[in-house]
């Protein structure tokens, strides 16, 4: 490609006016397909639904969650007691309130984080490749080898004893999930900058940071957005499995994960400790995975055949 259509193409792409005409008009159509998807709908709402709990937890919960009501301990849900009391008297409704907003925290910014480093590394390893590539794969390679919740155990264990427990679970999720983004993105750089427009952009002598965050990056943002928005449902079911053995989020921090553990040996006598914050989870969960699944069907429809 020749210097005056390099100079023009990259005089096209660093066009405000046209970049954000583009933006408006993919995201006018990719909401369009989303209000399309009763699926998605639903996810979305169950997922707003949730965030707003989270953030007005302090307006919700009728009671600060670890507030112990003497002489009643182990009712069942009433006027009083929306969800009933726990064993040691504590109010349920907000624990499971409460528990919202550690679960979110974790579930963002495990997903986060593990984006913040997993980008990078594909991003490196898709436009050098070579040793770089190799050395980064296999190695990537290795931690994909252990099963997610293993290896969540195996890096909780590891460094439980150096920060708080909550930091630990997101220094643990986010591990496990940097190689997943590490391959989205390495796969996306690796098909992209074999294209004209990357060639153009090299031949204006550009650095190599700006060629990667400004012109192959975005190729990757659809499959990323997708898989963070279903990384985060599973980041909060992880981050309740390791709370109930008992390697998470411990007490008195709300978690839904601790409150079914502690429930356990008192599910036949008071059912309800472990219905509501199993069914907190369950509609958590089930809520980023329909939301990622619309949001998967409406960045490239294809997908759906």
């Amino acid at each position: 490609m020749d210097a005056g259509k390099a100079v023009a193409l990259e005089t096209y792409v660093s066009d405000p006016s046209a970049e954000g005409f583009h933006t408006r008009s993919m995201l006018a159509i990719i909401f369009q397909r989303l209000k399309r998807s009763k699926s998605a709908v639903a996810g979305l709402i169950l997922v707003v639904g949730l965030l707003l709990v989270a953030i007005f937890a302090d307006v919700i919960a009728p009671v600060d969650p670890a507030e112990i009501f003497p002489g009643k301990a182990m009712e069942f849900p009433s006027r009083e007691h929306l969800m009933g009391t726990d064993q040691i008297g504590r109010d349920v409704f907000s624990r499971v309130v409460y528990g919202s907003r550690i679960s979110i925290m974790i579930g963002f910014s495990s997903t986060i984080l593990a984006m913040l480093i997993g980008i990078p590394i594909g991003i490196g390893a898709g436009y050098y490749g070579g040793a770089v590539d190799f050395i980064t794969m296999r190695i990537m390679d290795l931690i994909m080898a252990f099963p997610i919740f293993l290896l969540a155990i195996i890096a909780v264990v590891a460094i439980r004893d150096l920060i708080p427990p909550t930091f630990t679970v997101v220094i643990a999720l986010s591990i496990v999930r940097v190689p997943i983004y590490s391959r989205i993105v390495r796969g996306s750089v690796l098909s992209a900058k074999e294209n004209d427009y990357v060639e153009a952009v090299r031949a204006l002598a550009l650095k190599d940071w700006r060629i990667l965050y400004r012109h192959l990056l975005p190729n990757c943002m659809a499959p990323l957005i997708v898989t963070a928005t279903l990384a985060i449902g599973t980041a909060i079911l992880v981050e309740a499995s390791l709370s109930f053995l008992g390697l998470g989020t411990q007490p008195p921090t709300s978690s839904w994960g601790y409150d079914l553990k502690s429930s356990v040996p008192l599910i036949q006598i008071n059912p309800w400790l472990s219905i509501f914050p199993g069914v907190a989870i369950l509609l958590t969960v089930l809520g980023f995975n329909l939301f990622g699944d619309g949001l998967r069907d409406a960045l490239d429809p294809r997908l759906k055949q």
